[in-house]
């Protein structure tokens, strides 16, 4: 069948509501809880560049660059992958394949994106450093980057994501609606012991945290589910998640332990 506008827009517009949801949820449920926290008050307030107020325009002058650029996409057809529009909606085990292969694809081209803004000088300067004004994360600034890094790294990646793994508008709807979760989570600059991402998962918000942090920037490139690249390609950089004297929970590398 023949996709409609609106769901062909699903992808776009609905991880930016799932987006201010979830970000509203850590603000203003979780990230007040002192006892969790990777980092102090005091940390954001003297480290971080860019003011909350800043963050908060540029992430909306991003989304709102990102949902044009994909209606425009719309109107020349660009968003259609080639045999999605199928008579039958596809069974749960196609889904999930689906969303398992976007994944390995978004976390590849991100990969290499981010690790080579950072090793190209002019990129580094005048593109991703933007990002990097936030030293301390939190959730908010989760999308607070460049137009390049959201052209390049978000815009084309989840594009040839869901051109590679053939998912229907609402399936890549889900799947970008996980990723900015995950996105959201990743900046919380929060330490939740039986949090199952931050248990289980190697790439959590103490992985990406240390990348925001001077010392790490070279390191932990990778962006949303797996640290499969830094680990085959030698630039993880081991950590520990250990409890701060005063509260909280504090970063530190191999070589402090």
């Amino acid at each position: 069948m023949a996709f409609s506008m609106s769901e062909e827009l699903l992808p776009v517009f609905v991880p930016v509501i799932v987006y201010w949801i979830g970000a509203a949820i850590y603000q203003l449920t979780l990230c007040p809880m002192e006892q969790y926290r990777l980092f102090t008050k005091e940390e954001e307030e003297t480290q971080n560049l860019a003011t909350r107020r800043q963050v908060l325009v540029g992430v909306l002058i991003n989304q709102a660059m990102q949902m044009g650029l994909a209606t425009l996409m719309f109107m020349t057809g660009g968003l259609v992958p080639t045999g999605s529009n199928s008579a039958q909606s596809p069974s749960l085990l196609r889904v999930v394949g689906q969303m398992a292969v976007a994944m390995l694809v978004m976390d590849c081209w991100e990969y290499f994106w981010h690790r080579w803004t950072h090793e190209n000088k002019f990129l580094y300067k005048h593109v991703h450093a933007m990002h990097h004004h936030i030293i301390v994360p939190y959730t908010y600034g989760s999308q607070y980057i460049h137009p390049v890094d959201a052209v390049v790294g978000e815009i084309l990646g989840g594009l040839v994501a869901t051109l590679v793994s053939g998912m229907s508008p609402l399936t890549a709807a889900v799947f970008f609606s996980l990723l900015t979760l995950k996105g959201l989570d990743d900046h919380c600059g929060m330490w939740f012991p039986n949090h199952p991402i931050h248990r289980w998962m190697t790439n959590n918000a103490a992985f990406h945290s240390l990348h925001h942090q001077h010392i790490g920037i070279k390191y932990n490139y990778s962006v949303h589910y797996l640290a499969t690249w830094d680990l085959l390609l030698g630039t993880y950089l081991p950590f520990s998640v250990e409890p701060r004297k005063e509260g909280g929970y504090q970063l530190q590398i191999a070589k402090d332990l």
